[in-house]
């Protein structure tokens, strides 16, 4: 495992989709010893059956073996280990029970009915290990008219609120259909990891923490809360900003090539009429959001003659706050992005994967390891953590309680 500040730690990952996999990603780039206890079909069938993965292949192409090279799973799954095992058999829950009893933490993000009903709820795991950091992260909460309802993050990115200040007008509100609540949970699952650790330092007691995807998208609600209370008019504006005009993203030469800009102030306005002919010097905050039209149109003409990044450089020369709209390529090629090293090629294949934005001494993606086989460490794990030998693996594997492939 990558030797940084959380080394020694051991998570217990039953985790799926994304926010799971994102926030125990991030405590195993930190260092910590992640187990992703995975089910023995969790990654999808042992066969192709035709369509396309979301994410599609690492190398682009269906591979021999699907279920171990899905793109999307496999960017949430580096420095983990893999222990497939079914946890619906009497063997495969005691085994887990046994994990239990030498991890630090248990996190999973499955509706509130799962954990219970396999009889691995935080009172069955606390039982075996008093110290144990369990963390729930189910759509909606353990508690609740809605507890049981099974989410996915477009659905509850609408239920948060954030959908109502999204889109370009009063009559087109629209989801960012990106699943927005998954990686904000799963910053804050990471956080609440690492209280919930701190906490037990000072006290010895274990921590249950319960969080929901639907309340950390609410959580990034309060500037339109606020204004609500205040009497203030709530409706998406697009690109645009409450108290700056002009402000928006224009079109430039190419295919679906953009750029963004914004006036913070007088001086930016001035500097904007210095560079793109035909807009108004004298004109006020007050004209400017009365003409934001008008000018949006000014500015797009002079955007779409130019290449987004000649456009912003020109801008910026000028002191005019503007960049490109970078696309996938674009990030992956940018020169400062290179040159930092963010993108890190963990994986096999020419796909580069996003690095860790956190940087501090102790912490390099030089340690890193790709992502595991499905159950490539069964043996491992349960030799280390728990002793067991030769024969009781074999017999594990022979009733299909562990697996390193999908039955079917």
């Amino acid at each position: 495992m990558p030797d940084g500040p959380l080394r020694g730690t051991r998570v217990l990952d039953l985790t799926h989709v994304w926010a799971g996999p994102l926030a125990t990603r991030v405590l195993a780039d930190l260092g910590a010893t992640v187990v992703k206890i995975e089910a023995p079909m969790g990654r999808g069938p042992r066969e192709y059956r035709g369509g396309m993965a979301i994410g599609g292949w690492l190398g682009g192409t269906p591979p021999a073996e699907p279920w171990n090279l899905n793109a999307v799973f496999v960017k949430q799954q580096r420095n983990k280990q893999s222990v497939a095992i079914d946890l619906k058999r009497h063997d495969g829950r005691e085994t887990f029970l046994e994990l239990v009893r030498e991890a630090d933490v248990v996190i999973e993000n499955f509706s509130a009915r799962a954990m219970p009903e396999l009889g691995l709820d935080y009172d069955d795991v606390a039982a075996v290990n008093a110290k144990i950091v369990y963390v729930a992260i189910p759509g909606y909460g353990r508690s609740g008219p809605y507890k049981h309802r099974v989410a996915f993050g477009p659905s509850v990115e609408g239920f948060s609120g954030l959908t109502n200040v999204m889109g370009y007008s009063p009559t087109e509100p629209r989801n960012t259909a990106m699943a927005l609540m998954d990686p904000i949970t799963a910053v804050n699952a990471t956080a609440a990891v690492l209280d919930a650790l701190r906490w037990r330092e000072r006290t010895g007691k274990g921590a249950y923490v319960e969080m929901s995807l639907h309340e950390g998208g609410v959580s990034y609600s309060g500037p339109w809360l606020i204004e609500h209370q205040l009497g203030g008019l709530i409706e998406p504006i697009g690109n645009r900003h409450p108290q700056m005009a002009p402000h928006g993203v224009y079109p430039c030469a190419g295919d679906d090539a953009w750029i963004a800009l914004a006036c913070r102030d007088e001086d930016d306005w001035q500097a904007l009429c210095g560079v793109i002919g035909g807009l108004p010097p004298d004109a006020d905050l007050a004209t400017r959001f009365a003409e934001h039209d008008a000018i949006d149109g000014t500015i797009a003409q002079w955007t779409s003659l130019r290449s987004k990044t000649d456009a912003a450089a020109t801008l910026q020369d000028a002191n005019v706050p503007a960049g490109p709209v970078n696309v996938t390529p674009d990030m992956t090629s940018d020169p400062h992005v290179q040159s930092r090293g963010f993108f890190v090629p963990v994986e096999p294949g020419p796909t580069p994967m996003p690095g860790n934005p956190i940087k501090m001494p102790g912490i390099s993606s030089a340690d890193w390891t790709p992502c595991p086989r499905l159950g490539n460490d069964n043996r491992t794990v349960l030799r280390d953590w728990l002793g067991y030998d030769e024969g009781r693996l074999a017999a594990l594997e022979e009733a299909g309680v562990l697996v390193d492939k999908p039955p079917k």
